[in-house]
Protein backbone atom coordinates (compact mmCIF):
# COMPACT_ATOMS: atom_id res chain seq x y z
CA UNK A 1 0.00 0.00 0.00
CA UNK A 2 1.37 3.38 -0.97
CA UNK A 3 1.71 6.28 1.42
CA UNK A 4 -0.75 9.17 1.19
CA UNK A 5 -3.29 7.55 -1.13
CA UNK A 6 -0.74 6.35 -3.63
CA UNK A 7 0.89 9.74 -4.17
CA UNK A 8 4.09 8.84 -2.34
CA UNK A 9 5.74 5.45 -2.86
CA UNK A 10 6.76 3.32 0.12
CA UNK A 11 10.43 3.53 -0.77
CA UNK A 12 13.27 5.28 1.01
CA UNK A 13 13.56 7.58 -2.00
CA UNK A 14 10.30 9.26 -0.98
CA UNK A 15 11.73 10.21 2.42
CA UNK A 16 14.94 11.38 0.79
CA UNK A 17 12.94 13.57 -1.60
CA UNK A 18 11.07 15.02 1.38
CA UNK A 19 14.44 15.90 2.91
CA UNK A 20 15.53 17.54 -0.36
CA UNK A 21 12.33 19.60 -0.60
CA UNK A 22 12.59 20.63 3.07
CA UNK A 23 16.21 21.63 2.46
CA UNK A 24 15.23 23.81 -0.50
CA UNK A 25 12.40 25.57 1.33
CA UNK A 26 14.69 28.09 3.09
CA UNK A 27 16.18 29.02 -0.29
CA UNK A 28 12.71 29.58 -1.71
CA UNK A 29 11.94 31.83 1.24
CA UNK A 30 15.18 33.76 0.71
CA UNK A 31 14.28 34.33 -2.94
CA UNK A 32 10.75 35.35 -1.93
CA UNK A 33 12.12 37.85 0.59
CA UNK A 34 14.32 39.36 -2.10
CA UNK A 35 11.48 39.56 -4.63
CA UNK A 36 9.07 41.09 -2.09
CA UNK A 37 11.76 43.54 -0.97
CA UNK A 38 12.71 44.73 -4.46
CA UNK A 39 16.19 43.18 -4.49
CA UNK A 40 18.43 44.57 -7.24
CA UNK A 41 21.67 43.19 -8.62
CA UNK A 42 23.61 45.92 -6.78
CA UNK A 43 22.16 44.57 -3.50
CA UNK A 44 24.01 41.31 -4.10
CA UNK A 45 27.19 42.89 -2.70
CA UNK A 46 25.59 42.79 0.77
CA UNK A 47 22.44 40.65 0.60
CA UNK A 48 22.18 40.19 4.37
CA UNK A 49 22.24 43.96 4.91
CA UNK A 50 19.51 44.28 2.30
CA UNK A 51 17.35 41.65 4.00
CA UNK A 52 17.86 43.20 7.46
CA UNK A 53 16.37 46.44 6.24
CA UNK A 54 13.27 44.97 4.59
CA UNK A 55 9.79 45.37 6.03
CA UNK A 56 6.38 43.76 5.60
CA UNK A 57 6.11 40.57 3.58
CA UNK A 58 9.81 40.68 2.65
CA UNK A 59 10.87 40.79 6.30
CA UNK A 60 8.44 38.02 7.17
CA UNK A 61 9.70 35.86 4.28
CA UNK A 62 13.24 36.39 5.55
CA UNK A 63 12.15 35.36 9.05
CA UNK A 64 10.48 32.27 7.57
CA UNK A 65 13.78 31.50 5.86
CA UNK A 66 15.69 31.78 9.13
CA UNK A 67 13.20 29.63 11.01
CA UNK A 68 13.28 27.04 8.24
CA UNK A 69 17.04 26.78 8.63
CA UNK A 70 16.65 26.48 12.40
CA UNK A 71 14.21 23.55 12.31
CA UNK A 72 15.74 21.76 9.31
CA UNK A 73 18.56 19.88 11.13
CA UNK A 74 16.10 18.39 13.62
CA UNK A 75 13.91 17.11 10.78
CA UNK A 76 16.80 15.73 8.74
CA UNK A 77 18.27 13.86 11.70
CA UNK A 78 14.84 12.58 12.73
CA UNK A 79 14.25 11.05 9.29
CA UNK A 80 17.71 9.48 9.23
CA UNK A 81 17.35 8.08 12.76
CA UNK A 82 13.94 6.63 11.93
CA UNK A 83 15.41 4.97 8.84
CA UNK A 84 18.44 3.72 10.79
CA UNK A 85 16.22 2.06 13.39
CA UNK A 86 13.92 0.52 10.77
CA UNK A 87 10.75 2.41 11.44
CA UNK A 88 8.41 1.18 8.66
CA UNK A 89 9.23 3.19 5.56
CA UNK A 90 5.59 3.98 4.79
CA UNK A 91 5.25 5.66 8.19
CA UNK A 92 8.48 7.61 7.76
CA UNK A 93 7.34 8.80 4.34
CA UNK A 94 3.94 9.95 5.59
CA UNK A 95 5.42 11.87 8.50
CA UNK A 96 8.25 13.33 6.40
CA UNK A 97 5.91 14.62 3.69
CA UNK A 98 3.45 15.84 6.30
CA UNK A 99 6.31 17.87 7.78
CA UNK A 100 7.09 19.35 4.36
CA UNK A 101 3.45 20.27 3.71
CA UNK A 102 3.10 21.81 7.16
CA UNK A 103 6.32 23.81 6.68
CA UNK A 104 5.05 25.12 3.35
CA UNK A 105 1.86 26.22 5.09
CA UNK A 106 3.98 27.73 7.85
CA UNK A 107 5.89 29.84 5.33
CA UNK A 108 2.69 31.04 3.67
CA UNK A 109 1.18 31.85 7.07
CA UNK A 110 4.33 33.76 8.04
CA UNK A 111 4.41 35.83 4.85
CA UNK A 112 0.69 36.63 5.07
CA UNK A 113 1.07 37.59 8.75
CA UNK A 114 -1.20 34.92 10.25
CA UNK A 115 0.73 34.77 13.52
CA UNK A 116 -1.43 32.34 15.53
CA UNK A 117 -1.88 29.94 12.60
CA UNK A 118 1.85 30.13 11.94
CA UNK A 119 2.61 29.19 15.54
CA UNK A 120 0.23 26.24 15.39
CA UNK A 121 1.90 25.03 12.20
CA UNK A 122 5.33 25.40 13.79
CA UNK A 123 4.26 23.17 16.69
CA UNK A 124 2.79 20.60 14.31
CA UNK A 125 5.99 20.51 12.26
CA UNK A 126 8.03 19.93 15.41
CA UNK A 127 5.64 17.14 16.43
CA UNK A 128 6.40 15.43 13.11
CA UNK A 129 10.13 15.42 13.83
CA UNK A 130 9.64 14.35 17.43
CA UNK A 131 7.30 11.57 16.34
CA UNK A 132 10.01 10.12 14.12
CA UNK A 133 12.41 10.12 17.07
CA UNK A 134 9.75 8.56 19.29
CA UNK A 135 9.06 5.76 16.81
CA UNK A 136 12.77 5.02 16.50
CA UNK A 137 13.06 4.87 20.29
CA UNK A 138 10.06 2.53 20.54
CA UNK A 139 11.50 0.17 17.94
CA UNK A 140 14.98 0.16 19.47
CA UNK A 141 13.72 -0.49 23.02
Amino acid sequence: MNALFGLIPDTAAAAIWAMVVASLLPLVMAMSAKVFGGFNLKDNAHPRDFLQHTTGAAARANAAQQNSYETLPIFLVAVLVAMLFFVPQAIINKIAWLYVIIRMGYCVAYITNLAMFRSILWVLSMICSLMLFYLAIRISA
